[in-house]
């Protein structure tokens, strides 16, 4: 079962990556990604909130060292898939972890990232600056990942055992 997860988690980190290198859209100033999002979403679905946060936490980091984010990606990306996590165990519903990774990342991650810059990235940015990027990145990955796990739903295809969480 360990290793189940573990490859799980692993191609959730690759999908993360690369669709970061080829999609993204421009937000305002800075640039959404919102694969990282519904990356952020699956695993808290098929993970749980401990698995999500490793596979948001690996894929920041890899982005960081590959030049297809920055250090916002850490917060922007582990905030909204704990709470993305969180939610889904609780609820056991795919809208709530859709939820949870909007808030998470759109809300709380950019209120974050005002002191985070500061302290790390020596930015003065107001809470403003940062939301609407944050919100329409989160936004629109949790939509994809949303329809992909309706899908998976209605499918007879039974992809992961949910035991793994």
């Amino acid at each position: 079962m360990k290793s189940q997860k573990l490859v799980l988690m692993a191609m959730f980190v690759s999908i993360g990556v690369l669709g970061s290198a080829f999609i993204w859209f421009p937000a305002g100033i800075a640039k959404a990604y919102p694969i990282q999002h519904a990356i952020n979403v699956l695993s808290a679905v098929f993970l749980g909130p401990i698995g999500a946060v490793g596979v948001a936490l690996m894929t920041a980091v890899i982005r960081i060292f590959t030049g297809t984010g920055s250090l916002l990606a850490i917060p922007g990306g582990i905030i909204g898939a704990l709470l993305a996590g969180v939610l889904y165990k609780i609820t056991g519903r795919v809208g709530m972890a859709v939820v949870g990774e909007i808030v998470g990342t759109g809300l709380l991650a950019s209120l974050v990232a005002v002191p985070y810059a500061k302290v790390f990235m020596g930015s003065e940015f107001g809470a403003l600056f940062f939301v609407p990027a944050f919100f329409a990145s989160s936004l629109s990955g949790a939509l994809i990942a949303w329809i992909i796990a309706k899908r998976i739903e209605r499918s007879s295809i039974r992809l992961v055992d949910h035991s793994l969480k």
